[in-house]
């Protein structure tokens, strides 16, 4: 497998955190983590394995600078690129928007670039979300509010999902 680019938005360092896991997971010498504060277009195109990574601020939306590197690299090209999604969520006090921040990244890139990495949606109680595409989550979605426990062994499963799907 190539090297895998991971780009994350954090404001509480909880999507950092799991951004860390998911590299430990993959092999550390595999993977490059970058803040999407610092990142530039040339970090994106040096990685045709790209991770991206986004909590769920208010109701559904995506962490504040996703919203500024969505703009500021609107017309990247990511063809010939697989593009992971995970996601951050609080499914029991935003039940009815669970991990809707992933969705904002969805909809921006899923005509941009391959999406791999879908994930079930056993073993998580909320009532909606917009994550869900065809019964499956977009992304692999994580709670670290309430589920905590549950985060590596969920990224453990995913990670051998994705390493059947990157190059």
């Amino acid at each position: 497998m190539e090297k895998v680019g991971i780009f994350y938005g954090s404001s509480t360092g909880n999507t950092e955190k799991i951004a860390e896991k998911i590299k430990l997971q993959i092999g550390e010498e595999n993977v490059e983590t970058i803040n999407v504060y610092d990142a530039t277009e040339e970090d994106i195109k040096r990685f045709r394995n790209l991770i991206f990574g986004t909590s769920t601020w208010g109701i559904g939306d995506i962490q504040e600078d996703w919203e500024e590197f969505i703009e500021a690299f609107e017309n990247i090209d990511l063809k010939n690129k697989k593009v992971a999604l995970f996601g951050l969520g609080d499914q029991e006090v935003y039940g009815d928007s669970f991990a809707e921040g992933v969705a904002g990244l969805y909809r921006h890139f899923k005509d941009k670039a391959d999406l791999v990495g879908q994930w079930p949606n056993e073993g998580y109680v909320f009532e909606s979300s917009d994550a869900l595409v065809d019964g499956q989550f977009v992304g692999l979605i994580i709670d670290e509010d309430n589920q905590r426990k549950m985060s590596d062994d969920r990224i453990k499963k995913w990670v051998s999902i994705l390493q059947k799907e990157f190059i």
